[in-house]
């Protein structure tokens, strides 16, 4: 299965996924696309020999047409899997629509509590005990399409929003490259009498 990594930062959930499921299992990662010509995720596909490219909304009529070429660019390398790894931007209807049930993202949230951005610290400000991370589709809606995977952890004296993210990267770093890895070999699916529920062959 090729696979297609979308990021706007540091791509450390990109390294995850290079260091655990590339070129494995019959997995590889075929193309790493940003919207910001500086992120270091970049340098992190160069380092691996992974196609990478620039998509900046700046460059582009819209988001739909940006979306457009970046689709064009994917299918062009063979995407079998979208995986948002610290993708900053909304994707459209019609990006999702040419990978369909085929775009995944991690989030720093025990999902569906505290979509979008903040995350952590929306959290932290509702004062929760147990913080956690999703892996999950990707609709048009914001963080809110069916969840694949989660894991929580309890952090009941949590004060720094940057602690509880190191915290929470592991598990990150664990999950996301785990989702591939069952999306790869066939073991998800979605429950007949109910689309939201993913069921995990494992």
């Amino acid at each position: 299965m090729r696979v297609a990594v979308l990021a706007s930062g540091t791509g450390t959930n990109l390294q995850a996924l290079l260091d655990e499921v590339h070129g494995r299992d019959g997995i590889a990662i075929a193309a790493v696309a940003s919207n910001r010509p500086d992120a270091i995720a970049l340098q992190r596909a160069a380092d691996a020999g992974v196609k990478s490219a620039v998509f900046r909304l700046e460059e582009h009529a819209g988001r739909e047409e940006r979306d457009r070429s970046m689709a064009d660019w994917l299918v062009g390398h063979g995407a079998e899997l979208v995986v948002l790894a610290g993708y900053m931007q909304l994707l459209s209807a019609g990006f999702l629509a040419r990978f369909p049930d085929r775009v995944i993202n991690v989030h720093p949230a025990l999902l569906p509590a505290f979509p979008g951005i903040r995350a952590v610290e929306q959290a932290m400000e509702y004062g929760v005990k147990v913080f956690g991370v999703t892996v999950h589709f990707v609709d048009g809606g914001v963080d809110t399409g069916p969840v694949i995977l989660q894991r929580a952890v309890e952090l009941p004296d949590a004060r720094d929003p940057e602690q509880v993210r190191e915290r929470l990267r592991p598990i990150e770093h664990a999950l996301l490259p785990e989702a591939v890895r069952l999306i790869a070999r066939g073991a998800i699916s979605f429950d007949p009498s109910n689309p939201r529920r993913v069921v995990v062959d494992r």
